[in-house]
């Protein structure tokens, strides 16, 4: 008998420790973590914090995949972000958010891919959440990532699933991001293993209306009065596929001269070419959107332009793209027609989305 419940106490104990071994708690002290000078760890609220001031720090010696990632953010009604990257390669990473001066609003908690040092929320309005935050004490955002997949929760109440997560990396660093100033404590990571999954790029839209390819230059500072339109045909061009929705998240392809200064950036453009065959004069529908700003180009001469940046027609004018926002009637000639869109962005998401009716 005692034998048995030295056995059972032994297998209790050994799957105990195999618990506390998948959770991993990093303390809020300067030996645990990558940072400069945006970071200050003290003791606060009887607790190991860490106060971060416009930037991401991340963890040292850890690589995430799977699992689960939590921590605790200090109640803060001024305007501020206070959020979880993971997955993070180099300048692209994905990151969810709490915009704590948004209690009680749609867009409370926000996910974004970072591509190339460039946040790109205004691209994915399907992935944010209306949220209720404490305004005393602490509240917790937690991730559970299985695979593409990912569950957000605040303060125990699950308030978004990100069902398709945009960078395509399935491991990398992962840490804490702040705009603004917010503290954060008690940061924890639990691992778990999943079958692996292939990471690969997003398949081609069904939907033949949709434009899944575009030809596009690389990256250029824009200056208004400095646009030649007539460089159009002379660009180097390479072909870029979009996504499933026929969304082009441009800053994933291509890299701006300078990014990560949100609305501090210079505009820069790229132009994108469609080559559009028809067997008769027509007239077909071009339905699109686009971040930020647009010029269209047909054959050379131009029919629109556009202005759809982030408070751009008001201080809570978010500047998301939908595919029917916009509809230009394009008069085609017999042959090869040609469509031009000049893209610039600043910050917040550079995109194109568009389809031929």
């Amino acid at each position: 008998m005692t034998r048995f419940i030295l056995s059972i106490f032994t297998l209790l104990s050994f799957q105990s420790t195999i618990a506390q071994n998948l959770e991993t708690k990093i303390n809020m002290v300067a030996s645990n973590w990558n940072y400069s000078k945006e970071a200050t760890f003290e003791k606060f609220d009887n607790r190991e914090t860490v106060l971060l001031n416009n930037g991401r720090i991340t963890v040292k010696n850890h690589k995430f995949k799977n699992g689960i990632i939590e921590v605790d953010v200090l109640a803060n009604e001024n305007r501020s972000f206070a959020g979880i990257t993971f997955r993070k390669q180099n300048e692209n990473m994905e990151e969810v958010y709490m915009r704590l001066h948004k209690s009680n609003q749609v867009d409370a908690v926000q996910y974004t891919p970072i591509f190339n040092n460039e946040s790109n929320w205004q691209l994915y309005k399907e992935y944010q959440a209306l949220v209720s935050f404490k305004k005393i004490g602490w509240n917790n955002l937690r991730i559970e990532v299985k695979n593409k997949v990912a569950d957000v929760f605040v303060n125990g109440k699950k308030i978004l699933t990100i069902n398709e997560l945009k960078t395509n990396q399935d491991i990398g660093e992962i840490g804490l991001f702040a705009l603004f100033s917010n503290r954060f404590s008690n940061f924890k990571i639990t691992t778990t293993n999943l079958l692996e999954q292939k990471i690969v790029d997003n398949d081609i839209s069904t939907n033949s209306s949709i434009i899944n390819k575009w030809l596009v230059t690389k990256s250029k500072l824009y200056i208004e009065e400095k646009f030649n339109y007539k460089s159009l045909y002379n660009e180097d061009y390479v072909e870029i596929k979009t996504e499933t929705s026929g969304l082009l998240p441009i800053s994933k392809h291509i890299k701006k001269s300078s990014s990560g200064n949100f609305e501090q950036n210079k505009e820069e453009y790229v132009i994108t070419q469609k080559n559009i065959h028809v067997d008769s004069d027509q007239i077909k529908l071009f339905s699109f959107d686009y971040s930020d700003k647009i010029i269209v180009y047909l054959n050379g001469s131009p029919i629109f332009k556009g202005n759809n940046a982030f408070r751009s027609k008001g201080l809570q004018y978010q500047g998301h793209i939908d595919i029917n926002s916009n509809k230009l009637y394009l008069n085609l000639k017999k042959g090869k027609n040609t469509l031009h869109c000049v893209i610039i962005d600043k910050a917040n998401g550079w995109g194109l989305i568009g389809k031929l009716d």
